[in-house]
């Protein structure tokens, strides 16, 4: 069966697709069909890293290409497990190629901002690509075209399709989603290269090298530690200066308000939102009524917005983890507009005082490293990391923010209110 599944690595995918980060990317024929396909096409009207672009003007990438690079990476992958002494004996072609499927197809259900929604009550985008891969003509193609089970590639791809002990479904589960999942490698690589940054940039020809299959996902050799310790530092770096730039973090949290408020008034239905591109959603969004609309429009143009108070999360903080919650965040938001309104009246516009929380963030570490004694964890091998590091890493990051229109908050340098104390 690896001869099997090797031959076809090598030989069966022979369609090339230029793609500025990694150069050529050969697809099979069947995956060229479900690249050309109308909902695997509709990513390629989604950018990557959404208002990025207001910063960073190269980060204009899609999520196509984003689908693209994981593809390429997970064929690398599979090349290095299929070729190393402990490669599972449970792997079978109908999996491998599910798994690549899988790769391509992770982003499908993604709907502009949905990173950004995690508080809103929207489904989750790996649900929606898991539907859409069986609902859609894609299925078509997998079953006959590739010769898989598009029921397969879903659950890869869904966590909350159980693997109920199928360990072939459990291993390409752990190495699409985990620490060194390709996901990862391509995205922090392909939006540094975007944005102009040196930073989220990996050494992946001496990552994959360093991989060793186990029965249940990857390891990684003592050699490769530095490796984690690189996607460690730039996971940090790239949320630091690109994810959650100041600017970027005003414009999120102008759209994020803007669709909760259209969520909650049923001005539009989570199910609108999930068959959206970009474009789509600007002039959909921009029709609502005003008090809605110019939160969206005002978006674009976040320096027109100025940060009047801020602090760090406390997860110890009742306030700070009650503001978690949507409803209780624009209750807060309304109480501290009104206190403005009490001393400045008709100074600050409807709906335009907005409080940002970034969601919390993880730093996966949860990675054997092989040495001659065996398996042991990632954090206690020869690494700088600890818990108490990574933790550090999310704390120094997030933060609660108070925002304010510019010319509003230039009118009251001597507001009299400490936001994160009024309940």
């Amino acid at each position: 069966m690896r001869e099997e599944i090797i031959r076809h690595l090598s030989e069966d995918y022979t369609v090339p697709v230029r793609d500025p980060l990694w150069k050529h990317i050969y697809l099979s024929p069947g995956l060229r069909k479900i690249m050309y396909h109308p909902e695997f096409q509709k990513l390629g009207r989604i950018r990557q890293l959404g208002p990025a672009s207001l910063v960073y003007p190269g980060a204009t990438h899609t999520r196509l290409c984003h689908s693209l690079g994981v593809f390429y990476l997970s064929r690398r992958i599979l090349k290095t497990i299929l070729f190393a002494e402990a490669c599972p004996a449970h792997l079978t072609l109908r999996g491998v190629k599910a798994f690549l499927c899988a790769s391509l197809l992770h982003d499908i259900g993604h709907f502009p901002h949905a990173h950004s929604f995690m508080e809103l009550s929207l489904a989750d985008h790996e649900i929606l690509s898991g539907k859409i891969i069986k609902d859609s003509g894609i299925s078509e193609i997998i079953r006959n075209e590739i010769g898989t089970d598009p029921d397969l590639v879903a659950a890869i791809i869904d966590s909350s399709i159980p693997a109920e002990g199928n360990r072939e479904l459990i291993f390409f589960k752990n190495i699409l989603s985990g620490v060194l999942d390709p996901d990862k490698l391509d995205y922090l690589n392909r939006d540094a290269y975007f944005c102009g940054v040196p930073y989220g940039m990996q050494d992946i020809d001496f990552v994959i090298s360093q991989i060793r299959p186990t029965e249940t996902g990857i390891a990684l050799t003592l050699k490769g530690v530095s490796a984690v310790e690189n996607i460690l530092f730039s996971k940090y770096l790239m949320y630091k200066t690109v994810y959650w730039h100041s600017d970027v973090r005003m414009s999120t949290a102008l759209v994020k308000k803007a669709v909760f408020l259209s969520l909650s008034g049923k001005h539009i239905r989570a199910e609108d939102l999930y068959g959206m591109d970009d474009d789509e959603f600007f002039r959909r969004m921009t029709a609502l009524p005003e008090e809605l609309a110019s939160l969206v429009r005002e978006s674009e143009t976040p320096r027109n917005y100025t940060i009047i108070s801020q602090t760090p999360f406390d997860e110890t903080n009742r306030l700070h983890r009650d503001l978690m919650d949507m409803e209780f965040r624009h209750e807060h938001e309304n109480r501290l507009a009104g206190l403005i309104e009490a001393q400045y009246p008709g100074l600050l516009p409807e709906n335009h005082l907005v409080v940002d929380i970034p969601s919390k963030i993880s730093f996966e570490v949860d990675l054997p490293i092989l040495d001659k004694g065996g398996k042991k964890p990632y954090i206690g091998s020869a690494t700088v990391f600890s818990r108490p590091v990574v933790q550090g890493f999310t704390e120094t990051l997030r933060h609660i923010k108070v925002i304010v229109p510019a010319q509003t908050a230039e009118k009251i340098p001597h507001l009299e209110i400490d936001p994160f104390s009024i309940t």
